[in-house]
């Protein structure tokens, strides 16, 4: 065969695999989910939007559907924007989805022994089952009277110790700090000068500005992790690299005083190291996971706490109806000689219906946290190759205007039956979905009730007042990351009556 037949054939072979390989592509994308119009090579990225995705991704998928398709170079992406949906495939399908893709900022940060960020595997299990075991439903109810406390001593620093003004969410914080410092390592915080904190205040400063989670430029091309912070694409990184320090402190030192400290109560952390010590078995907790676990609980249990309650208080402010109805069905069913208490939780609907729209009207983590499909798979007769990186739209979800009318408004009668109200669902996706559901929720959701339950009882919540005595109504505004903050607002408290202040100052 001469060298120009040659040439002919290999034209020939490559040219025909290209066209089968662009044949077995184009059948393929006829069966991937629904999405916007892609460019050539760099598919949806240039309209993949660098804010607020997770509302620009809720009225994409008005459009295209409840599972919607989307790609850049190296990614494929499936958003999920239904309750319905997601459940479908991250709870039926859960063996399939039940990984994490890589999340190059979080690694940045040094969060890489994190059970919220570890892919499917031992670690995982080993970290969930765990978790599970000492903060399972029956299990949280040895944390009740901790909490109570703990939200007893909110609503007295808050009118005693702020003299009901000036920052008063420093109490808020303080509240969610020493609630997961003391389970996890019996450390309780007493002053807003503790070191714990301080911690807490640059964690949440990081998981509320790093980004739309796997979304950002270093998540999309890893390579951008090594470039200079003045080079494009690279702010997200550098914010992430300039935490890790900060970070790391949460994993080392909390350990430290455990270790050091014999005076502090049983905690989570007491327990494990003593299991460390007495337990050769290379399968057990390792120190570095047992600081894995620990910061797991301090990063997730202080920002969700947190932000729920931030959230209930500007939902309080801004329509006091609501409080007084809270008010007065507490009244009605305690009494006003003592502080609600746990059993009275199904005594009090309308509370419940209080903490349930506070879950839906803010959303802690708008895109939760990106799951991964481990295999090719089809569902309801569409494509989700291996690999791809799936979304859960959760703020999206809460604003289904499907399931949930006038979405955006504060209405906790929403979910009372008919005709008292709209017998609407409660928001089922605040802790997240299937094997990589939260395994704190039932001591989190508990942490938040108390509080709520304490401040309506005796404190009656209002917006502040200018230099002039005019009223100052603050607004919503929310930060833009992991995780979706509310930027701080002033507000005031009164005691409910002279019975409440009463009440209130027996509190130690």
């Amino acid at each position: 065969m001469d060298k120009h037949s040659l040439v002919v054939l290999l034209v020939t072979g490559i040219l025909g695999v290209l066209i089968k390989w662009w044949f077995q592509r184009r059948a393929i994308r006829k069966l991937l989910p629904p999405g916007p119009p892609a460019d050539p090579f760099i598919g949806h990225l240039r309209i993949i939007p660098r804010g607020k995705q997770a509302e620009e991704f809720h009225e994409w998928a008005k459009t295209y559907g409840d599972v919607m398709y989307l790609e850049a170079p190296g990614r494929k992406m499936v958003v999920l924007d239904s309750v319905k949906a997601a459940q479908a495939l991250l709870e039926d399908k859960g063996a399939n989805y039940s990984c994490r893709p890589r999340l190059v900022i979080w690694e940045l940060m040094g969060r890489t022994s994190s059970l919220t960020f570890l892919p499917h595997g031992k670690q995982f299990l080993k970290h969930r089952k765990t978790l599970q075991r000492f903060f399972g439903k029956k299990e949280a109810l040895a944390f009740d009277s901790m909490l109570a406390e703990e939200a007893r001593l909110l609503v007295k620093n808050i009118l005693v110790s702020g003299q009901g003004q000036g920052d008063l969410l420093k109490y808020v914080h303080r509240l969610t700090i020493s609630n997961i410092m003391r389970v996890t390592y019996g450390h309780q915080v007493k002053s807003d000068d503790d070191v714990f904190m301080h911690l807490g205040q640059v964690f949440t400063y990081a998981i509320s500005n790093s980004g739309p989670i796997g979304n950002t430029p270093v998540d999309l091309f890893p390579w951008l992790r090594h470039f200079p912070s003045w080079f494009p694409g690279t702010y997200y990184a550098t914010l992430a690299r300039s935490c890790y320090s900060t970070i790391r402190m949460m994993y080392d030192i909390p350990i430290e005083l455990v270790m050091k400290d014999k005076t502090v109560t049983r905690s989570f952390i007491s327990d494990k190291l003593e299991e460390l010590d007495q337990n050769d078995d290379p399968e057990a907790f390792s120190l570095e996971d047992i600081k894995g676990a620990g910061a797991t609980l301090f990063s997730a249990g202080q920002s969700t706490t947190y932000d729920a309650l931030t959230a209930f208080v500007l939902a309080m402010v801004l329509d006091p109806k609501i409080q007084q109805r809270a008010y007065e069905e507490i009244i009605t069913v305690v009494g006003q000689d003592r502080l609600p208490d746990l059993s009275d939780r199904k005594s009090l609907p309308y509370l419940e219906c209080i903490l349930q729209e506070n879950f839906r009207w803010h959303v802690v983590f708008p895109l939760g946290v990106p799951h991964r499909a481990q295999e090719d798979d089809f569902f309801n007769g569409m494509f989700i190759p291996k690999g791809t990186i799936v979304i859960p739209n959760l703020r999206g979800m809460s604003r289904d205007e499907r399931v949930y009318s006038d979405p955006l408004k504060f209405d906790p009668s929403r979910y009372l039956p008919a005709p008292e109200g709209k017998a609407e669902p409660p928001y089922p996706a605040m802790w997240g979905f299937g094997r990589r559901i939260c395994p704190g929720r039932h001591f989190a959701e508990t942490a938040i009730w108390h509080a709520m339950a304490c401040v309506l009882a005796t404190l009656e919540i209002l917006p502040p007042t200018d230099e002039k005595g005019k009223v100052v109504v603050p607004e919503l505004v929310i930060t833009e990351g992991f995780a979706s903050g509310i930027e701080p607002f002033k507000f005031e408290v009164r005691a409910r009556s002279e019975k409440s202040r009463a009440l209130i100052e027996t509190i130690d």
